[in-house]
């Protein structure tokens, strides 16, 4: 078996896997990824100029939802220079610091999203729960210090990783199993003892995985306790379709992220084209669906739209 040390890998490079079992039809394949693609880059770019532009979307619901489109932006471009090179041209190689540097990138936006939408379900408890509060509690400057505070949380969750694994020598195969660089994929090519890396990533599934799911069901049972206790079922209707959108934007992550989670952690000999599917599912599906969600269930953002894009033609 060949060594890498840490002294050799200035010139190591990974090797990039599409779709197992594939192979001869990347080309087609490469034509729903491409509309993924662009849908997702195309819709929430639409998403942050509208809030941009329309000054009446100024408030705090929709600066948070610029917050989610960045961050799904951010998260396409991070997977969109290897997976379509690799589906449309079989470019496979990717050198150790562009792996790492996409590593680092792909968790922290991944993170950041979870943040982000632990942040719009306090939005949304202050809105129902304190209605006289919103504006007083939810300030300009309270909203960038929650932007702030999320930038800072995901940065500092991924680094300590980043580093931990960059220090462990790699030997033997250095093919991965996905088209981008995933911690959980990257640390099965190590060959030195794991046990700090993987009590760190334990640590981080409780920290985000399960947290911030805890605490966006924590808000939401606080908001049913308040909805109930309003007068009508119409005024309870309201409440709660006004979250709506959030739900689904919340389901979409945690579904597919808790999924790679334990398939990575307790279904290692599953078929690889599983934990492929659900890979890209986890990391394309929430930056696709996310503006179309906003834009179907928020009538605002629907007229934003509208105006953004008809407006501008007429003048």
């Amino acid at each position: 078996m060949s060594h890498l040390s840490n002294n050799t890998q200035d010139h190591f490079y990974f090797i990039l896997t599409g779709i197992p079992g594939f192979e001869a039809s990347h080309i087609w394949i490469s034509i729903p990824f491409c509309c993924l693609y662009t849908i997702s880059i195309m819709g929430n770019t639409i998403i942050l100029n509208v809030i941009r532009t329309e000054t009446s979307l100024h408030q705090p619901m929709y600066l948070f939802l610029s917050m989610l489109a960045l961050t799904d932006l951010g998260l396409t471009l991070t997977t969109l220079p290897t997976v379509m090179p690799l589906l449309c041209l079989n470019i496979r190689k990717i050198s150790f610091e562009a792996c790492f540097a996409q590593f680092f990138f792909l968790h922290g936006f991944s993170f950041m999203e979870s943040s982000v939408l632990l942040a719009m379900a306090f939005d949304r408890y202050v809105a129902i729960c304190r209605p006289l509060h919103y504006t007083s509690i939810l300030t300009s400057e309270v909203i960038g210090k929650i932007g702030l505070g999320i930038i800072c949380r995901c940065v500092l969750a991924v680094l300590p990783s980043l580093f931990l694994l960059k220090r462990l020598p790699f030997c033997g195969s250095h093919l991965l199993s996905h088209s981008y660089c995933l911690h959980q994929d990257m640390i099965r090519l190590v060959c030195a003892d794991i046990r700090v890396n993987s009590w760190y990533g334990f640590a981080l599934v409780l920290l985000i995985i399960v947290m911030d799911p805890l605490l966006i069901v924590l808000s939401y049972t606080l908001i049913l306790k308040s909805i109930l206790s309003t007068a009508t079922w119409t005024e309870r209707f309201r409440a709660l379709n006004n979250c709506l959108a959030h739900i689904l934007a919340v389901l979409v992550l945690y579904v597919p992220m808790v999924s790679l989670s334990m398939t990575h952690r307790f279904a290692k000999h599953a078929p690889p084209l599983v934990h492929v599917v659900i890979a890209n599912i986890y990391l394309l599906v929430p930056p696709v669906m996310n503006p179309i969600i906003y834009s179907i269930k928020t009538k605002q953002i629907r007229q934003g739209i509208f105006h953004f894009l008809f407006w501008r033609k007429i003048h």
